[in-house]
């Protein structure tokens, strides 16, 4: 009798330690899907990944800190993780552009909303017919060498870059675009900036590039777009007003375009926009 109810004891241990490893391995699970969406939506191909690509290894290190101590190499343990100390300090002072900006999106209005059912929300025809305008008018200021900057804002915010600037907040339309950019307006001489299908505003001023090794052949305007898209997740539209170039800076990476056919299939991959495969 005593050694039925020892063996059943030790069935229903087995059982509940069997049950409370699965739901752990689930919550695990659950937890790694859970911040790989997070990365894949929020933070994969944005500025903001080298941050968590250096945190991550920050935490390996500190693993292996642990480790060193463990095997009785505790000084140098302890200098391994005092290091990771201050680096991670360091950290916030390093990336404060990108945290700033992170706080600044994950606090907008309608956030939720506008993350995660932004793509049902679209409409493809509207969208399409916006990016008609934007090569329309990009075309006449090609052929007519008027310089023009252009501003995709993308992905994070990047309000504190235009805060220096005249608010519009109007439809995109080709004859607007003309105008804003026509060489007597006050405010050809700035960027124009896009957000959610609409002018948000002109004549801002956007941080120059330092890059040392950019060719000298490239303007203010230039050096700008590619500033941006160096600090931001934004794409930079660019005409040169010497020679009619069009180019878009993504990334700090300045691509220059010969036909608008491929610069406009491109513009709808950049914006997320639904590409027409007819």
């Amino acid at each position: 009798m005593l050694l039925d109810l020892i063996t059943f004891a030790k069935t229903q241990i087995h059982t509940i330690t069997s049950t409370a490893l699965a739901v752990h391995v689930c919550e695990i699970l659950l937890i790694t899907v859970m911040v790989f969406g997070f990365y894949r939506k929020f933070i994969k191909n944005t500025q903001a990944e080298k941050l968590v690509n250096g945190i991550v290894i920050l935490f390996l290190l500190w693993l292996f800190s642990e480790v060193l101590i463990m095997i009785n190499l505790p000084i140098l343990g302890m200098f391994l993780k005092i290091l990771v100390m201050l680096t991670s300090l360091s950290l916030i002072v390093i990336f404060q552009p990108e945290m700033r900006r992170f706080l600044g999106y994950l606090g907008q209005t309608g956030f939720m909303n506008m993350s995660l059912w932004k793509n049902e929300t679209k409409k493809d025809s509207e969208e399409i017919d916006i990016l008609k305008e934007i090569i329309e008018a990009t075309k006449y200021l090609s052929k007519t060498r008027t310089g023009a900057l252009i501003v995709f804002q993308r992905g994070l915010s990047a309000g504190t870059f235009f805060e220096v600037g005249t608010k519009i907040n109007a439809d995109i339309s080709t004859e607007l675009i003309l105008t804003i950019f026509h060489p007597n307006t006050p405010l050809h001489d700035g960027a124009m900036v896009i957000k959610d299908n609409r002018i948000l505003s002109a004549g801002v001023l956007l941080p120059l590039t330092e890059d040392p090794t950019l060719s000298w052949k490239y303007g203010t305007r230039h050096r700008a777009a590619i500033g941006m898209s160096e600090v931001t997740e934004a794409a930079c539209l660019v005409v040169s007003e010497e020679t009619g170039d069009v180019s878009v800076s993504v990334g700090g990476i300045l691509k220059k375009y010969e036909d608008l056919t491929t610069l406009k299939n491109d513009l709808m991959e950049l914006l997320g926009y639904k590409v027409d495969k007819k």
